[in-house]
């Protein structure tokens, strides 16, 4: 079975009037990945596009321990000035699910760093893939793209696609002490581009 729009709607929201969709391979997945195409979108221009795996902590329950949350709300505010394309990727936890994600987090409260606690529960540094994300560009009809990111494996993701990537916004939120060193990892491991104050 092919991944395709299952059913699509308007949701108004604090950040304008988008259309919202469901994307998935079964009308009766519970867990879809979901679409939201913001009014303003100029489908004749290169469109800004976030790609957002699901953070169920940082998303809903505004964690303090990562910065996706804050990610999510800055990316909807982009796209209240400039139109654009939300794709919210139903992977939680770089992919391993909640429960192995909360089970992470109980390593690292005992020192472990988060690529090392997921290794240590036998799962991949990062598991996600993007070949979904760039499906539903590709159906959407859109040809060239702005990404907001900092994440230069997104960015790679679309090398060998048909979307164009123009260009890249970087969404960079401040650190806090609680998510200091899960940002470290990701500069300092996945080459996130941050800029992080240097370890003293």
């Amino acid at each position: 079975m092919a991944l395709r729009n299952q059913v699509e709607a308007q949701l108004p929201t604090d950040w304008g009037i988008f259309k919202i969709m469901a994307y998935s391979e079964d009308a009766d997945d519970w867990m879809p990945h979901i679409v939201l195409v913001h009014e303003k979108t100029d489908f004749e221009k290169p469109v800004a596009v976030r790609l957002h795996s699901e953070c169920l902590t940082g998303d809903i329950f505004h964690s303090l321990k990562c910065e996706c949350g804050k990610q999510l709300h800055v990316a909807m505010e982009y796209f209240q000035t400039h139109g654009g394309i939300l794709i919210y990727l139903r992977q939680e936890g770089r992919n391993i699910g909640i429960i192995n994600k909360l089970k992470a987090y109980k390593l690292q409260e005992e020192g472990k760093d988060t690529v090392e606690a997921n290794v240590a529960l036998g799962l991949a540094p990062d598991g996600r893939s993007f070949d979904d994300a760039i499906t539903i560009i590709e159906d959407l009809g859109v040809k060239s793209i702005v990404l907001l990111t900092n994440n230069p494996e997104k960015m790679k993701a679309f090398e060998d696609s048909n979307v164009v990537l123009v260009d890249c916004v970087p969404i960079e939120i401040e650190s806090t002490k609680e998510s200091e060193g899960y940002l470290r990892t990701k500069k300092d491991f996945f080459k996130h581009l941050l800029n992080l104050d240097p370890v003293e």
